[in-house]
């Protein structure tokens, strides 16, 4: 109850740091490089443009990835970084689970001179857009 009575009273500084958190948000998730939808991923990739980066560990890899998506999982990306040299001039498309890896990698990435998007949504929004995966 003292909580509402609080935001009531104190709602000019409430409303402060809710826009303030949305505002850090949006920059971390921007640093990540532009979200694609999973179409222009698609479109992306048909026109060999891009080159799908997927940051899930080797067991959810394994268990159903995108066609021709390379696996580096996040918490190994700067010591593998090097096996995606020969992609600079594409366009690196990352994909995790659910989005929740892509900002730290992008920026990585970005600090190396890639050009990177994310795919927005993640390989949840991939599935339940029934688009096709593979298992390995």
């Amino acid at each position: 109850m003292d909580f509402f009575v609080f935001v009531s009273e104190q709602w000019l500084l409430v409303s402060t740091l809710l826009l303030l958190v949305y505002v850090y948000m949006w920059r971390e998730k921007a640093k990540g490089g532009r979200g694609v939808s999973a179409h222009e991923a698609t479109r992306m990739l048909n026109r060999d443009e891009g080159i799908l980066v997927d940051l899930r560990d080797e067991a959810e890899y394994k268990a159903g990835h995108i066609v021709d998506a390379l696996n580096i999982p996040h918490g190994k990306l700067a010591e593998r970084s090097s096996e995606l040299n020969r992609h600079k001039p594409k366009t690196l498309i990352l994909v995790d689970k659910m989005g929740q890896h892509v900002g730290n990698a992008g920026r990585t990435l970005k600090e190396l001179e890639f050009e990177v998007c994310r795919l927005e949504g993640g390989m949840s929004e991939w599935q339940s857009q029934n688009l096709p995966v593979v298992q390995k």
